[in-house]
């Protein structure tokens, strides 16, 4: 039996990163994948291979946004092509993860791994033997306890088909309805296109002003957003798929999308024979993502952290560094969520870091704000947007605390924030550095959104 230092579970963005970390010092490693595909969910049917769409969607959507101000020729969809497009960067992805595994000298073992013991890992049934395991096993999306979920397409399919129909239903009111919905609104036939939320309100994490800006942005484009509608099942008929929901009308759609969230892919792990402590969010871990099991690391979707592709190569690369840590000395690691920030990918684009305004008063922080929706600036003028927003939250010591940000380039601004954020800078002196910013840009129309928190004029007495 071959012994390692390392086995990392996994071949996604968190496994690969964890690996490539730690056979770069010499640490002999192997990646254990039970996908036919290696690669994982970012790069083959998630965060990446959505992009395809996105950029197809913003395009249409930019166009349509310019009719009247000299665009008058919008251009025509081809779902297929993209997807097509789509498939030729995907279909390439299981090799290159092979090929690079094999180029950093890290093994490649297919199968599906599982605890016998604390100490043992095995892989179909046969031991394997390590100093160190880091579990990267991603997500999968979350099972839904009512009849006919078996009808429900999931987010992986929904990119791999050949055209959209003109009725859809999404489940759930997160990242991937309210994405996706924007996607078919802007590139499909699609006449109905509905969201369906079984709480008060969708996009739980985001801001709760904000996300209501962008719900009447995404009912501009024709999305019809239900909530308070709990599904008690899906039936198929000779018209399409009824969605029973209690108390309303029944909805009538021709495809029915779960978007109702991911859940951890550790079933198989049989954690418990592990002594790893999990939850239904995911793998326990600490600040040094190790788990209840000394030897044993976590990272990346399967962790109970925060669900994001390059949280998880943050994650897999602490994890790597404290592995080294103990295999060869040097400097430990530890883990810093203060300042992640996260992108709704709809057209317009949600952007936020930090805190949200409720976060803030839940825990009874005192605070500052500025706040402006449907902006009228001429960076949006000019380009026909009606619905650019931003929230800026600044605490007592004048410091940002949260940034929410609605624009075509909000993936981009809220990164000013997050750096803001890391360096703990004053809100006032964010200010003064981007007066400077190159002009007229969406960059330098953040002076207008931090104006009301310039305490000084650094200029004054010379």
């Amino acid at each position: 039996m071959k012994s390692y230092d390392v086995v990392v579970v996994g071949s996604g963005t968190g496994g690969q990163t964890a690996a490539h970390n730690l056979s770069q010092y010499g640490v002999s490693v192997a990646v254990v994948e039970n996908s036919s595909t290696p690669g994982g969910v970012c790069a083959l049917a998630g965060c990446q291979a959505k992009k395809w769409y996105y950029e197809a969607a913003e395009t249409m959507a930019r166009a349509r946004d310019l009719s009247g101000k000299g665009v008058t020729a919008p251009p025509e969809m081809d779902w297929k092509t993209v997807r097509d497009q789509k498939r030729a960067f995907t279909g390439a992805v299981p090799d290159s993860t092979r090929k690079g595994l094999d180029a950093a000298g890290i093994d490649f073992i297919p199968g599906t791994a599982a605890f016998r013991d604390p100490e043992t890992l095995t892989v179909d049934g046969q031991p394997l033997k390590s100093k160190f395991i880091v579990l990267a096993t991603g997500a999968r999306p979350a099972p839904l306890p009512f009849e006919g979920a078996q009808y429900l397409v999931s987010s992986s399919q929904f990119l791999e088909l050949d055209g959209l129909p003109p009725r859809i239903a999404f489940v759930g009111g997160g990242f991937i309805s309210f994405e996706f919905a924007h996607f078919a609104a802007r590139l499909g036939p699609a006449q109905q296109i509905h969201i369906l939320e079984a709480g008060p309100r969708p996009l739980g994490p985001f801001d709760g002003e904000m996300a209501a800006h962008l719900m009447d942005a995404s009912r501009a484009e024709g999305i019809d957003i239900h909530i308070d509608t709990e599904i008690t099942g899906i039936e198929k008929n000779n018209q399409g798929y009824v969605v029973k929901t209690p108390g309303k009308e029944d909805l009538y759609a021709d495809m029915v999308v779960h978007g109702a969230g991911r859940a951890p892919a550790i079933t198989n792990l049989e954690l418990e024979k592990g002594s790893v402590d999990f939850s239904r969010h995911g793998i326990v871990v600490d600040e040094k993502m190790r788990t209840a099991n000394a030897r044993v690391f976590a990272a990346g979707d399967c962790a109970d952290t925060v669900q994001l592709a390059r949280v998880a190569d943050y994650e897999a690369c602490v994890a790597a560094k404290n592995i080294l840590a103990e295999l060869r000395g040097g400097q430990e690691a530890v883990m810093d969520y203060r300042a992640v920030p996260s992108v709704l990918f709809t057209l317009p684009q949600y952007a936020m870091v930090g805190a949200t305004e409720e976060a803030l008063q839940s825990e009874g922080i005192r605070y500052s704000r500025a706040m402006a929706t449907n902006l009228s600036w001429p960076t949006y003028r000019r380009t026909g947007m009606k619905h650019a927003a931003y929230k800026v939250l600044v605490d007592h010591n004048n410091r940002i605390a949260g940034a929410h940000i609605i624009s075509d380039n909000a993936a981009g601004l809220i990164n000013i924030f997050k750096q803001a954020m890391i360096h703990h800078q004053d809100a006032g002196q964010l200010y003064w550095e981007h007066v400077m910013t190159p002009y007229p840009t969406r960059e330098s129309d953040i002076t207008y959104m931090l104006k009301p928190f310039v305490k000084h004029d650094p200029l004054a007495g010379l």
